[in-house]
């Protein structure tokens, strides 16, 4: 299949006719990394299926072969569950802003028949708020307003209630129904950005660790884990996480689980250091929404994670860079670039990965060196973006020009002296 696209990129059109240049040719390919995604977060603005379907589509183009589907979050719980109906019904936007059993199924189809699997993720038990709107009773601090950065990263906050054992079984319940749903081996539980204010000061959490000795939020924190983790193997999947379950609680998840790394490049050593594998996703370089300013309506200023991600940014991003041990650098499996979604919805969805994910596609299949062990530069790879553009484009990809179109047929000519 990879090569079929290779294929597909030595033809030219010249004279009205296709043809293959610089015949005849011998290729050896391979990927560098096994695991080359995206992670998109369909939960603050919905994407029809349509979009996700052309996104795969792209992907198939630039030899990516993970999508990484942040279904819900705090804002939206678009995804239908025939075990607990009321999640879609209280949660979505709108009718119109849903997925169906139906529409799931289809897309994990349509990757598959483009060699590109389908993980899901269900973030707990942070990033729950609209889980609320159907079970209150099993949530810690709901919409705290005014005040919201005190209890979470962003409105609304929301949070599992882990001293309530019937949070821990609702947990469970959506590992056993999605599982099935989704039949990749990979099972992405979240865990990022816990608040620990949102359980201390959370009535239930208090009186249950005055009545256990020796309990703590953390204590219960990692039982949490515990529990959803076993849960995960019990339906005979592979946990994945990201970083701040191995590295910000108690809890040490099994060996197999596969740690994303997001809030700082030297996350990746630490992590391979501890035994753990790694998809590399540095805020600092593979988060493709960064860079349009803050997006709370009484603050002018930037993001936390501006500015503007360029496509020579994210490609020069060494996954590898600060591993020099050859068993530690194995267990660098994959990398993914992210677009989180408040700023970006279907209108922008294209141009907001297109070329950029295509640069990091480059260096997770291609790697940062050349057989030579040289390193290669932005200078060298630009014409072979402007090409991917440009073919994109021509096949329905709404990837936005890397440089004036006098540059791209006048190689070299735009370098800063």
């Amino acid at each position: 299949m990879r090569g079929l696209e290779t294929f597909s990129q030595l033809l030219a059109t010249i004279d009205g006719q296709r043809v293959v240049r610089g015949t005849p040719l011998h290729i050896e390919d391979r990927p560098a990394l096994a695991h080359r995604g995206i992670s998109l977060d369909t939960a603050r603005n919905y994407y029809p299926v349509s979009d996700l379907k052309r996104t795969l589509d792209a992907m198939s183009y630039n030899k990516m072969n993970v999508l990484h589907w942040h279904v819900v979050d705090a804002q939206s719980w678009p995804i239908e569950s025939k075990t607990y109906p009321e999640l879609q019904t209280n949660g979505a936007y709108s009718v119109d802003m849903r997925y169906s059993y139906k529409d799931v199924s289809d897309i994990i189809q349509y990757g598959r028949e483009r060699g590109i699997r389908i993980i899901p993720e269900f973030d707990i038990p942070g990033h729950t708020f609209i889980v609320g709107q159907t079970f209150p009773k099993i949530m810690s601090c709901l919409d705290k307003q005014p005040g919201w950065d005190k209890y979470a990263a962003e409105p609304p906050s929301g949070q599992l209630n882990i001293a309530k054992p019937e949070a821990s079984e609702f947990a469970i319940e959506l590992v056993n129904e999605y599982s099935k749903l989704f039949t990749d081996d990979v099972f992405h539980l979240g865990g990022d950005e816990v608040n620990r204010n949102c359980w201390a000061e959370d009535p239930d959490v208090k009186e249950y660790i005055s009545s256990h000795a020796n309990a703590t939020v953390e204590t219960l924190l990692a039982d949490f884990y515990t529990q959803v983790h076993n849960a995960v193997a019990k339906q005979e999947k592979i946990g994945m996480s990201w970083e701040e379950t191995l590295f910000h609680s108690e809890y040490a998840p099994p060996k197999d689980t596969l740690i994303q790394t997001w809030i700082d490049e030297q996350s990746i050593p630490k992590t391979v250091a501890k035994g753990y594998r790694s998809i590399a996703s540095p805020a600092s370089s593979y988060y493709l929404d960064c860079g349009h300013g803050a997006w709370l309506s009484n603050f002018d200023g930037n993001s936390w994670c501006d500015p503007f991600k360029s496509w020579m940014h994210v490609y020069n991003f060494n996954p590898w860079a600060n591993v020099t041990d050859p068993e530690q650098q194995k267990l660098i499996v994959g990398a993914e670039v992210a677009l989180w979604s408040e700023q970006s919805d279907t209108v922008t969805l294209d141009k907001y990965l297109w070329p950029r994910a295509a640069a990091m596609a480059e260096v997770a299949w291609s790697s940062k060196t050349d057989s030579t062990g040289h390193v290669r530069t932005t200078q060298e790879v630009v014409q072979r973006l402007h090409d991917q553009r440009f073919r994109m484009v021509g096949r329905g990809i709404g990837a936005e020009p890397l440089q004036p179109l006098w540059c791209a047929r006048n190689p070299g000519h735009c370098l800063l002296p």
